[in-house]
């Protein structure tokens, strides 16, 4: 624990997972008052910046039972596989550009940016699942590297007259559809949100809809690509730990004779994946500070704090904290392979924090690892990188 200043504020910098926990579960408000966060109207709408308790709950509730669906991670993981299909076919068509014979589509390699790739990619995908609308970003950067130009169609029409669809019609599943439709007569899900903590929850107001679509664009894209590299940085790095990822993802398919995807379900049983994006999210995080601005007296870390106060949660401290994490400065998904249920571990609830946690914790975590164990399974069943 230390302190230090900030652009003239003063603020508490904490760096071990049992001063966090209190924390997390009893502060709901992230940042301290700022005039151009309001101005911009950051702290009164959506969920990020949202200081109005009472409206952020509402946001969330709605944003929760999206993302939480079935429905919604169903149509994510179809979408995730068929723009991979766009996705192959641009890495041939550039890989087969210097093959000699043009007739042998599986004898070809490619030597490009994997980065820029896969913020495309993802930037591809958070666009159909948050609207059903394509940004064709993946075609624009295939465009900007082959001479051969790939075509696409206009974007149709965003303003969706649901208003005239008659009541029962199957709508579609991406975000915005949901959100607009969610607890009103056109709202074919059953588990509607009628009331929570004694409030009656109406549909979702035209000016939240633009927020939370306007975080799930900022949030769903650079943080899921950007962690997607690090994950194949380290894999290819530990050739050992790419063998036994490889093998996994081939014990699943080969369960099915012509399984081309993996569904939902399928994922579940990607566990060492799964161990391989915590442990590339342990070391290099999403973010490296979490802020939590105390609106009453508390007491953290033996201390008393006066309200007002601001805390730093430093999550590359608590990630490489050597009693926690022996050799921190090492790649080892075994980690959280297997895991001892005696492991120091499991009894700090926050050694590891990848998506946040306590009552701010971020809703996509879910949607997030869905997209990271599909797009691992992916790539590395068709391809040697």
């Amino acid at each position: 624990i230390c302190e230090i200043m900030v652009d003239g504020s003063r603020c508490i910098i904490l760096s071990r997972p049992e001063y966090i926990e209190k924390l997390m579960s009893t502060c709901a408000r992230r940042l301290p008052y700022y005039q151009g966060l309001d101005e911009f109207g950051f702290s009164k709408h959506g969920i990020a910046g949202n200081d109005v308790y009472e409206i952020w709950r509402f946001n969330r509730q709605f944003f929760d039972h999206v993302l939480m669906s079935p429905r919604f991670r169903d149509y994510t993981v179809k979408s995730i596989n068929k723009l991979f299909e766009e996705l192959r076919w641009c890495w041939q068509s550039l890989g087969m550009q210097n093959v000699p014979n043009k007739n042998d589509n599986n004898n070809w390699t490619l030597e490009t940016d994997f980065a820029k790739w896969f913020h495309a990619f993802a930037n591809e995908i958070i666009s159909v699942i948050v609207t059903s609308e394509r940004t064709y970003s993946i075609a624009s950067y295939y465009n900007m590297q082959s001479a051969v130009k790939h075509e696409y169609s206009d974007a149709s029409d965003w303003i969706e007259k649901i208003e005239a669809m008659p009541v029962g019609t199957e709508m579609r599943s991406d975000m915005l559809t949901s959100l607009i439709t969610l607890n009103t007569e056109k709202d074919t899900d059953t588990a509607k949100i009628k009331t929570v903590d004694g409030m009656t929850y109406k549909p979702m107001p035209d000016e939240e809809i633009r927020s939370n679509l306007l975080e799930a664009f900022g949030g769903g894209s650079d943080s899921t690509a950007n962690t997607f590299c690090s994950i194949t940085y380290y894999v290819c790095k530990h050739l050992n730990v790419k063998q036994k990822m490889i093998s996994e993802i081939d014990s699943v398919f080969s369960k099915y004779s012509n399984l081309s995807y993996l569904t939902r379900d399928d994922l579940l049983k990607l566990k060492y994946c799964k161990a391989i994006i915590n442990e590339a999210l342990r070391m290099i995080p999403v973010t490296n500070i979490i802020t939590r601005h105390m609106t009453e007296e508390c007491e953290i870390a033996g201390y008393k704090w006066a309200s007002g106060t601001l805390f730093h949660i430093n999550i590359s401290g608590l990630h490489s904290h050597p009693e926690v994490w022996p050799n921190p400065e090492v790649f080892d998904p075994d980690r959280f392979y297997n895991i001892d249920q005696d492991d120091k571990r499991l009894k700090d609830k926050y050694s590891l924090v990848t998506f946040g946690g306590g009552l701010r914790i971020c809703p996509g975590r879910k949607l997030a690892m869905t997209q990271l164990l599909l797009w691992m399974s992916l790539v590395y069943r068709y391809y040697n990188v």
